[in-house]
């Protein structure tokens, strides 16, 4: 796996939430050969015993479950662990999400987004106020899996720091996962310790959300920037299918790479179904948008 990133001119890697147990040996040697250097490790991995498939919203530091959260706590530490050991800087982490017995706030939004299928929908009137009445139905349900959520992450910042291994809290592409968009900047003010913990900009997440109204992308980075540690770069294509190469979809990467800094971690997370060609262009994409902006940012 490894030695087809790098002989994709790739020097650099972030481990997926999909990687098994039965891949850390080889992982290990390949760091330790110097194959390739693993930058960042995306949560859980190696993946937690019994599952078998990428899984990052396993177990939830959200959850109202406390075993759950326990199992979260748990897991974030072996990831720590891993990334400790393979000598990353970044564990990249899903927060949750507001639970539902039933039907999900934002069904009436994605039932009028189907009957007007046309980007300029989202800001008609009858949409807005689906969408005021379905942040509404959040709002109002997520007090104490915001606060789950703030316990279980109060229980691995030292643990972290210890490892001197930063935390990247992920925005995400759900209507009801945590934190919504707008609460990063509050989270990040109160969590504190920003050497520890900021913010991970994926931005087909952000483009997702944009096309549903509830964000406005480049204000998101705006008011992230101060505590943005890297970036998911990938694209969204008219059918908002992401994981897509870069270029071959709809998203503003000039407007995104305004917010790179050499001191950032830029991942190129791509779905399996893209081929080496879509992997080399999107790399050569990035690469000319970084020597564009900062000669200095690697």
């Amino acid at each position: 796996m490894l030695q087809e990133m790098a002989g994709l001119g790739f020097s650099r890697v972030e481990l997926s939430h999909g990687i098994r147990i039965s891949l850390v040996p080889g992982i290990i040697k390949a760091a330790e050969e110097g194959l390739v250097q693993v930058g960042s490790v995306h949560n859980f991995c190696p993946l937690p015993m019994g599952v078998f498939q990428a899984s990052p919203n396993f177990f939830q530091p959200s959850s109202p479950d406390a075993r759950e959260r326990d199992q979260w706590v748990r897991q974030t530490k072996k990831t720590l662990d891993f990334a400790a050991q393979l000598g990353a800087s970044l564990v990249v982490c899903h927060l949750g999400s507001v639970r539902y017995l039933w039907l999900p706030p934002d069904r009436g939004m994605e039932a009028y987004r189907k009957a007007h299928p046309e980007p300029a929908a989202v800001k008609e009137k009858a949409y807005q106020t689906l969408l005021e009445k379905a942040l509404k139905k959040v709002r109002g349900r997520m007090p104490p899996y915001l606060q789950n959520v703030k316990d279980s992450l109060s229980e691995v910042l030292d643990y972290a720091a210890e490892r001197k291994i930063r935390l990247g809290l992920e925005n995400r592409e759900r209507f009801e996962e945590l934190p919504l968009d707008a609460d990063f900047p509050a989270l990040l003010k109160e969590i504190g310790r920003p050497e520890t913990v900021g913010y991970w900009h994926d931005a087909g997440h952000a483009d997702l959300k944009e096309r549903m109204g509830v964000i406005d992308h480049r204000r998101q980075l705006e008011d992230n920037a101060g505590r943005l540690f890297g970036f998911h770069l990938h694209d969204v294509g008219a059918d908002e299918k992401d994981h897509s190469p870069i270029g071959a979809g709809t998203i503003d990467f000039g407007m995104v790479s305004s917010f790179f800094r050499p001191e950032h971690l830029f991942v190129i997370e791509l779905s399996p179904r893209v081929s080496a060609d879509g992997v080399a262009e999107s790399k050569l994409r990035i690469e000319q948008l970084l020597a564009a902006l900062a000669p200095s940012v690697p």
